[in-house]
């Protein structure tokens, strides 16, 4: 992906690790469209950085429609789209209660991220080249036992993006995979897990890019969830996890 001259759309980009990627592609040269459900709130990111907006809800079908016809009609260049958008809820899988986040989430997280690749993947084809990145999560290798639902959607992506990409093979777009390690942002309402600064992140998440890193997008901090499998210690960093309450 080149950095310094993509039009990118990032639906969920106006906090957190999305705002921060859009903030620094904008600064190296790229074209940034952000996505959110507040109005309001994409209003005053236009005026502050002079980002392209789109309301959009990846958990329906329609707005995400919606949302690909506005931005393709007035960004006929889009070469890059970021699937950044994702709720994370706590569950007490002891309750019958937990299904409405569990339902909520999968909409969300993983039916969302089709939705969106089923609207933009047809663009993107067409393009001299292109870069489709989703966004997964360390806990997609080992689960946060808090958030169960979550952490398999964010599987379920790795997995699906794994499968997009081999079927991409020989085409123009490339397909690349973030998965952040814990960050500290405002994902679970401001709860702070004790993850790495948010502009350490995002300017790590960068420079990897820059660098040309590829197929998986992964910082450092995210390696031993990433590697778990392999190196044996994936029941360890489970249960220590699980023990920390985050």
């Amino acid at each position: 992906m080149d950095t310094t001259n993509a039009t990118v759309f990032i639906p969920g980009a106006t906090s957190g690790i999305g705002l921060a990627l859009a903030q620094r592609l904008q600064a190296a040269g790229s074209t940034v469209v952000i996505g959110g459900r507040r109005q309001s709130l994409l209003d005053s990111l236009a005026a502050e950085h002079g980002f392209g907006t789109v309301q959009i809800d990846v958990s329906d079908a329609a707005s995400i429609a919606a949302a690909a016809t506005t931005v393709l009609g007035s960004y006929p260049s889009l070469d890059a789209l970021i699937t950044m958008s994702g709720i994370m809820r706590n569950e007490d899988l002891r309750s019958p209660d937990h299904i409405d986040d569990a339902l909520e989430t999968v909409q969300t997280n993983l039916v969302g991220t089709i939705r969106l690749i089923d609207a933009f993947l047809p663009h993107l084809l067409a393009q001299p080249t292109a870069t489709l990145m989703t966004v997964t999560s360390g806990l997609a290798f080992v689960p946060l036992t808090a958030t169960p639902t979550y952490n398999a959607t964010k599987a379920g992506v790795h997995s699906y993006t794994q499968a997009l990409r081999q079927q991409l093979v020989g085409s123009s777009v490339e397909v690349l995979e973030l998965a952040p390690p814990a960050v500290q942002t405002d994902l679970m309402g401001g709860a702070d897990f004790g993850g790495m600064p948010l502009d350490a992140f995002a300017d790590e998440v960068i420079a990897l890019l820059d660098a040309g890193a590829a197929p998986e997008i992964l910082v450092q901090n995210v390696h031993p969830l990433r590697f778990a499998e392999r190196d044996g210690t994936h029941q360890q960093i489970l249960e220590a996890m699980a023990s920390r309450g985050h």
